[in-house]
């Protein structure tokens, strides 16, 4: 079995953040925007690694990028 964690995240501007994370995906990882069970759409990237130990190293990483995409795509501290 394949370790894999797929992480769902809300965000005021979706679309911008996962273009903004995309980059530094791996090829075992894909982003999209999704859309919630509340409607909400959502930042999803699914993460696959050969061991429980990578994907906890790479799940960490990404939440890294995410919280940095977060404050460079927002638009409140960005004319």
């Amino acid at each position: 079995m394949t370790p894999e964690a797929t992480l769902r995240t809300r965000h005021d501007r979706p679309t911008a953040v996962a273009a903004a994370v995309r980059p530094d995906n791996t090829d075992e990882m894909t982003t999209r925007v999704a859309v919630d069970d509340g409607g909400d759409r959502v930042v999803e990237t699914t993460i696959s690694r050969d061991s429980t130990a990578g994907l906890r190293t790479t799940v960490d990483d990404y939440v890294t990028n995410l919280a940095v995409a977060e404050r460079l795509t927002d638009h409140d501290t960005h004319p």
